[in-house]
């Protein structure tokens, strides 16, 4: 009989087969990470390229049976590229077909920088440079009018502008760091936006945030409740594109790196705390 050791913050079943955060809790419209999530999931982690003389070529990566990513398969593809430079053409979506993409090359961000793979806290990142670099998903149903984000990002600069995740104007959630040297998380409904501001956040500072919307909005960074609202009646938000490292209008870059980020169209305030705690116990992010 299979059993699964210390609770569900393991991502492995213990004496089995490999369990990821989204058999635990699953129907996520969009799930990107440099980790796998799901024990049927069999595509790839990201499709990458490179340059060689200045001819580009690409490559899938994938997974490890333990779900870690195969960073051996993705530096023995870097190891002749102009510079050791590697590039995400596309984060794949490891829930439904939700692929982030970027087809401009001068646009993608970098995983592997002059031969060495991009990591943060010792675990494999997307760098994204601050200047161009965007990664958009296709339009996300939300469903009804509830939407979870969960994600892991670093930003390295302290002044500016800077969006981790956007939605499309009108529609779905944003993080980012704007000029007045304070962290928002935003929800457009449609017709009315409200915001979370949280001037606590520093650079080159490792964290797991969450925002949770129904009725009541809550924010969270590295397990801490950074504001809530009572909204209420409120509108359907629909669906629109996400954009991954930027406003989704090309504005507000972040210079910084990403490593997993999830989209619920449901209300996750309930599991919160557990999904949370899957992503800590292999992030390592806070005690």
């Amino acid at each position: 009989m299979l059993g699964f050791g210390l609770g569900l913050n393991k991502w492995r079943r213990v004496g089995g087969g490999f369990v990821g955060l989204l058999d635990l809790y699953p129907n996520a419209a969009a799930a990107y990470s440099l980790r796998k999530l799901r024990a049927a999931y069999s595509g790839s982690a990201v499709r990458v390229r490179k340059e060689v003389s200045s001819v580009s070529s690409e490559t899938d990566i994938g997974f490890l049976a333990d779900g870690s990513l195969d960073t051996v398969s993705l530096l023995a593809f870097a190891s002749d590229a102009d510079s050791g430079d590697v590039f995400v053409v596309t984060w794949y979506d490891q829930s439904l077909s939700n692929d982030a993409t970027q087809g401009t090359a001068a646009d993608q961000p970098k995983i592997v920088s002059g031969g060495s793979l991009v990591t943060e806290n010792g675990k494999a990142a997307i760098d994204f440079d601050g200047v161009n670099d965007i990664l958009k998903t296709p339009s996300i149903t939300h469903g009804t009018d509830d939407i979870s984000i969960i994600g892991v990002f670093m930003n390295e600069l302290n002044t500016g502008d800077q969006s981790f995740i956007s939605g499309e104007h009108g529609s779905g959630m944003q993080w980012s760091r704007n000029r007045n040297n304070a962290w928002s998380a935003t929800i457009n409904t449609g017709t009315s936006s409200y915001s979370v501001f949280n001037v606590s956040f520093t650079i080159n500072q490792q964290y797991l945030f969450g925002s949770y919307y129904a009725s009541d909005w809550n924010v969270y960074a590295n397990n801490q409740n950074l504001g809530n609202s009572t909204i209420g009646v409120h509108d359907d938000i629909g669906s629109g594109i996400y954009a991954l490292g930027a406003l989704f209008n090309n504005t507000d870059f972040l210079q910084g790196n990403i490593q997993e980020l999830i989209i619920y169209s449901s209300d996750q305030s309930a599991n919160r705390a557990a999904i949370e705690t899957n992503i800590n116990t292999f992030y390592s992010i806070y005690p």
